[in-house]
Order: structure tokens, then C-alpha cells, then sequence
């Protein structure tokens, strides 16, 4: 649920291919307990092994992870990272000699002179770099595991992309479709009470690819908005090849927009505040609900879409 919103249990109607399906709103999933990836597709520490041992100097003995400077020791030469430092209350872990802020400065001069493997290595990325440089790649690393994309509620589970269509259609019971066009049909009976909304996630595979479509009411301002768009399933540089349009309209009227997806590296929330989508004013929505009128009380907004490969 987007922040501020709350469960729903409004339906989402949708046709694809000529055939009719319902999808529930999403809502926070309270009974599941979402854990981390596991496997190829998880987050986890990825070991370097050396048979001088200097790798396992640079290792914190209260995180594990690798020890970037300052680098800190106590008076007895036990090392420890910055952030345990103040973890343990600066009290060396292995003695618990009080640790004052004497730097290590020996070992981060090793550590100048070293080379390692990215943490991802597991999923694909064989680069080596200079110890120092090897944090700033991690975060740009292409191999590195993405998030859910469910928007639905805060999800913490992380994974390459088969291990996140796996757990969207198993654990959060999305919609699954094969195909490049689409036809919903958004229903909620008092939309007026619907603050910050979001429905069911739906995730089409086109391409060998797949693509999520995210449909919310919320606040732009202070007028009521409905908003649609597209998110790929993949790397921004892979999202580039891809376009999309989505089409709402009745009575002779329609808002159209077109647009290249956004990689599921964007956030949820950053897409939708960058207003990369249809936006439908709620009075217009209702208005192509049905009836001409602008105070229907009845949401039935039909949002048709097409995806195509950028030659």
C-alpha cells in the first residue's frame, strides 16, 4: 500500500487476449513474512579467499564484511570497521579493552595495494579491482540483486530476475500475463474514499521479458489523481529498447501517453513522484467511467496499453 493508504478489497477487472480476469487491490501482506533471497538470486556475503591471509585481516570480526578506513584497533592490535565501533560502544570486541580512536594505519596501506573480486561474483561479475574502488562499482554493479517491485506494501526481498517472478507470482499472487497488448478495467465503488491506493501489480512477459503495470490514486498537490505507468523488469540500458502507450477515454474523448519504461532499479515511489505516466484528474476518471457526469460515484476506468521493441 503507498504510504498513508490503507487494505482495499476493490476489484481490478481486466481483459487481455479477449478474456476477462479479476484482480484484487493490494494490500499490506500481513501473513507472509517476506525473508531474503536465497541461492544465485539472494544477497549474501560472498567470500574471498587468499593463501596469504591478508584478506582475512581486512575482515571485521563483528560484521564480517571487509574493513575500509578508518580502520580501528585497540591498544592491543584487535581491528574492527568504523560502524562496529560505535556498535560495540567502543569496546574492542575480542578483549574489551576500552578502544579510544587509534587508526590502524598499517593495514589500510595493505589494503592500498590490493585486489578484489566484486561481491556479486556469484551472479555473474568476474571484474577485479583496486580494493578502495570495489565499494563505489558494488553499487552500479549490473550483477547486483534488485528489489521487489511490489508496490503493494514494503517488501524486503532482493534477487535476479527469475528469483523476483518467481516470488511476485507465489507470494504475492500477481497477475501473470504472455502478451504485448492489454485492456483493464479499474473498479473501486466509492473512489472517493480512496487516498493514496494502489491495486494489484500485473506483470506481463513480452519479449522473453517482463513488465509491470502499476495503476494508484493519490494526492498531486491537492487534486485527486489517478496514475498508470509501466516499470521493466531488468537494467535502465535494457529498459531503453522498450516503448509503451497507455489510452484512457470515453464519449469521444481520450488521454494518451507514451513513454519508454522505467527499470525496476527506480522505486516504485520515484517514478510515481516523477509523474513518468498517465495522470488522470479523478473528475475526468469518472467521467470516462460512464454516465457524462463528472460526480459519478463509481470508478469503471478502462486503460488499454501496447509495448513495443525500439528497432
Amino acid at each position: 500500500m503507498a504510504p498513508g493508504g490503507s487494505a482495499l478489497k476493490d476489484v481490478l477487472v481486466s481483459n487481455s487476449m479477449a478474456m476477462d480476469y479479476d484482480v484484487k487491490m493490494a494490500k499490506a501482506d500481513t501473513n507472509s513474512k517476506p525473508t531474503k533471497s536465497g541461492g544465485a538470486g539472494g544477497v549474501g556475503k560472498y567470500g574471498i579467499h587468499s593463501s596469504n591471509g591478508v584478506y582475512e585481516l581486512l575482515e571485521c570480526p563483528v560484521c564480517t564484511n571487509l574493513m575500509y578506513p578508518p580502520i580501528h584497533q585497540c591498544p592491543n592490535g584487535h581491528t574492527l570497521c568504523s560502524n562496529c565501533k560505535i556498535r560495540v560502544q567502543n569496546l574492542c570486541p575480542t578483549c574489551h579493552y576500552e578502544l579510544g580512536n587509534i587508526r590502524c594505519l598499517a593495514l589500510e596501506k595493505v589494503a592500498e595495494s590490493l585486489e578484489v573480486p566484486c561481491r556479486y561474483q556469484s551472479l555473474g561479475c568476474h571484474d577485479i579491482f583496486p580494493y578502495y574502488s570495489k565499494l563505489k562499482h558494488e553499487q552500479h554493479c549490473r550483477f547486483r540483486p534488485y528489489n521487489c517491485p511490489y508496490a503493494g506494501s514494503e517488501c524486503s526481498v532482493t534477487g535476479d530476475i527469475q528469483t523476483l517472478v518467481s516470488h511476485l507470482k507465489d507470494d504475492h499472487k500477481v497477475d501473470m500475463h504472455d502478451g504485448c497488448t492489454f485492456n483493464h478495467r479499474y473498479v473501486k465503488a466509492n473512489p472517493h474514499e480512496v487516498e493514496n491506493a494502489t491495486w494489484m501489480l500485473t506483470v506481463f512477459n513480452c519479449f522473453g521479458r517482463q513488465f509491470c503495470l502499476h495503476f494508484e490514486a493519490f494526492h498531486l498537490g491537492m487534486a485527486p489523481v489517478y496514475m498508470t505507468f509501466l516499470r521493466f523488469m531488468g537494467d535502465e540500458n535494457e529498459a531503453k529498447k522498450f516503448s509503451y502507450s497507455l489510452e484512457v477515454g470515453a464519449h469521444g474523448r481520450k488521454l494518451m501517453w507514451q513513454g519508454i519504461p522505467r527499470s525496476i532499479r527506480d522505486s516504485h515511489r520515484k517514478v510515481r513522484d516523477s509523474q513518468d505516466g498517465l495522470i488522470i484528474p479523478r473528475n475526468l476518471a469518472l467521467y470516462f467511467s460512464g454516465g457524462g457526469g463528472g460526480d459519478r460515484q463509481e470508478l469503471k476506468l478502462r486503460v488499454t496499453g501496447r509495448i513495443w521493441k525500439e528497432e
